[in-house]
């Protein structure tokens, strides 16, 4: 394990969620993002729910998007910590 290793925080906005099997669909195809260490969901069922990712390195657009369209959700924006 490196000394210099940095967490990095994303959190993608997530549309569609409505209930706690919805998140364990989301949460599934994230944790299995390579360098991703953490996921944590807050429901805001029918409207946009914040998923908070933890990874090693900063994220994939692109790879972040898949993961959740492949849940069957769609990403409705993406922030990074600063």
């Amino acid at each position: 394990m490196s000394t210099t290793e940095i967490d990095r925080t994303t959190v993608v906005d997530v549309e569609g969620m409505t209930c706690g099997h919805c998140v364990q669909h989301v949460t599934s195809e994230l944790e299995a993002l390579p360098a991703v260490k953490n996921v944590s969901i807050q429901l805001n069922a029918g409207g946009v729910s914040p998923v908070t990712v933890v990874s090693d390195t900063v994220l994939d657009d692109a790879a972040l998007k898949a993961a959740v369209d492949e849940a069957g959700y769609t990403v409705a924006g993406i922030r990074r910590d600063a």
